[in-house]
């Protein structure tokens, strides 16, 4: 396994570039320093003076009330004067104390319209089942929902922008190129969905339950969405003291998370934990380093700190996130085990 030499991060994550020992995550952030923001900002305010108060909602902003939830809506608001509606799509792990006060929150500090797509209840145990079992990768269906519900809901409602938060492809290394529209990545999802199709169905979910996740109307020019960071340097501690400004609550005194070194990050659902700590026993890495090298990039941590999360809090796997991914999904904790058993690449696993 190679590791970068700048963050530490393996190269074991798919899709991620190396070049000259380099991984493609530090080398696209290398590039925030050529870039003229000033000139990015003036091109989001005139995006946004085409649509401004041209109709009901003149955007719509998938939010899950996190602190990035709350920079979005604060640039939108505040900074632009857009009349968002937000959008949450939802699942049925358990939701923390922090988690809800900070959705809520978010709703009545701006006095926004909500909408929430909750899956229901016995297709997210199927659907979380069959991915979990067959790919590793158990919230396959509600991370495709995730982009595809709000794209479709902007269509139903005639709302003509779309705002997403990051270009993860791009800010965490797996693309070179920067892009400001995300509408590809809704086609590129759909496309996935399509495929993938023939698999779902022969695992019992149905032809009706997988076009519960399309765009009613099949092209994707219309609307327009675009990726907030782009825009604006994206970084999770600056988009922290945004939110903290608004009110929002991180764990502190609710859950003592292990297998991360921080608690406000993806705070909402309880066992999402699990969901990204998968990466681990396929890849060698979790959350915890994904964190790491990005503190790295920004200066608040040393490569040799970041090396050793890597090594010594990866491997951990918070046992509150297992027992509610259990409880939720209908497993016995030795049922669990077996199947990440089967996941398993040891070669990958960060020394």
């Amino acid at each position: 396994m190679v590791r970068c030499k700048k963050c530490g991060f393996p190269d074991s994550r798919p899709g991620l570039f190396f070049k000259d020992g380099i991984c493609g995550a530090c080398i696209n952030y290398e590039k925030r320093k050529e870039v003229d923001w000033q000139a990015r900002r003036a091109l989001l305010h005139q995006i946004c003076g085409e649509y401004r108060g041209k109709t009901k909602y003149d955007c719509l902003i998938p939010v899950s009330g996190g602190k990035d939830s709350h920079m979005l809506v604060h640039t939108m608001v505040k900074e632009e004067g857009m009349n968002p509606l937000l959008c949450t799509v939802t699942d049925s792990f358990t939701h923390t104390r922090a988690g809800s006060y900070n959705l809520r929150n978010l709703i009545t500090k701006f006095n926004l319209n909500h909408y929430q797509y909750t899956i229901s209840h016995d297709l997210f145990q199927r659907a979380t089942r069959v991915a979990f079992e067959d790919t590793g990768e158990p919230l396959k269906f509600v991370e495709y929902a995730i982009y595809t519900i709000p794209f479709s809901l902007a269509q139903q409602f005639n709302i003509p922008l779309v705002i997403f938060g990051e270009n993860s492809a791009y800010e965490y290394g797996t693309s070179e190129t920067e892009v400001m529209q995300g509408n590809h990545a809704v086609k590129s999802i759909v496309e996935k969905i399509e495929d993938e199709r023939a698999w779902w169905e022969r695992r019992g979910i149905t032809r009706a339950e997988l076009n519960s996740l399309l765009p009613a109307i099949t092209h994707y020019d219309n609307p327009k969405l675009y990726f907030m960071s782009y825009f604006k340097p994206w970084s999770s501690v600056e988009n922290l003291k945004v939110a903290r400004e608004y009110g929002f609550h991180d764990l502190s005194g609710e859950w003592d998370r292990q297998g991360t070194i921080e608690n406000f990050e993806q705070i909402d659902s309880v066992a999402y934990m699990v969901h990204l700590w998968m990466k681990y026993p396929k890849f060698g890495f979790q959350r915890a380093a994904d964190i790491a090298s990005r503190r790295v990039r920004e200066g608040s941590m040393t490569l040799e700190d970041a090396r050793r999360v890597m090594k010594d809090v990866d491997p951990v796997l918070d046992g509150y996130a297992l027992k509610d991914f259990c409880d939720t999904i209908g497993y016995t904790p030795d049922e669990f085990w077996a199947i990440v058993k089967k996941h398993e690449r040891t070669e990958n696993h960060v020394e």
